[in-house]
This record gives C-alpha cells, sequence and structure tokens, in this order.
C-alpha cells in the first residue's frame, strides 16, 4: 500500500523560508513524476509544483521564481524549497504522483504572518 507522507510544515514570518519534504512508502518514486499541492481554507487544491522523472520542473505562477522542487531518488523522497514566503502561501501541503495519483497524505500546515 503506497503512503505519502509530507513534513516540514509550520508557522514562519513573511518573507522567510520553509522546506517541504515528502517521502513514499510502498512505491519507488523515481519511476515517477512528482506533483506538489496547496489547498488554503475555502479554496481548491492547486497544484504548485511538479518534478518529471527526467528531473524537468514547473512551476505555477503564484509560485515560480520563489519555489523550488526537487527529488532524491536514493532517499525516496521529494522535496519543496519555499523562500520569500508571503500570507497568499498559507495553505496544507501535499504531494502525489504524477500522472497516476494516489491516497492522498495528511498533508503538512503552512502559515505565513505578516
Amino acid at each position: 500500500q503506497v503512503q505519502l507522507v509530507e513534513s516540514g510544515g509550520g508557522l514562519v514570518q513573511a518573507g522567510g523560508s520553509l522546506r517541504l519534504s515528502c517521502s513514499a512508502s510502498g512505491s519507488i518514486i523515481s519511476i515517477y513524476g512528482m506533483d506538489w499541492y496547496r489547498q488554503a481554507p475555502g479554496k481548491q487544491r492547486e497544484l504548485v509544483a511538479r518534478i518529471t522523472q527526467g528531473g524537468d520542473t514547473n512551476y505555477s505562477l503564484a509560485v515560480k521564481g520563489r519555489f523550488t522542487i526537487s527529488r532524491d531518488n536514493a532517499k525516496n523522497t521529494v522535496y519543496l524549497q519555499m523562500n520569500s514566503l508571503t500570507p497568499e502561501d498559507t495553505a496544507v501541503y501535499y504531494c502525489n504522483f504524477w500522472p497516476i495519483i494516489r491516497d492522498w497524505g495528511q498533508g503538512t500546515q503552512v502559515t505565513v504572518s505578516s
């Protein structure tokens, strides 16, 4: 059974940084692309970053230039480095596989204070 566990969230002031981690068990991430999503209160879950199996990356316009997605296949882990955070980045952050979406993890809460 595939399980995704996100970690690294927290409370940070505007302009600060956080690094999120997503570890996967029950599957090998190296054969998939991986995505980071976020869901703010009252809003739909949105895709913010993707890294393909080959290492190509894509970002939403809202985070491009501030967030960096990376992967460590040896650790079966994908990361999201978030810099220059703003209160608009406040959300629960989730990871998942791409293109095949598996069961969602619990996510990790990111709260950015102004």
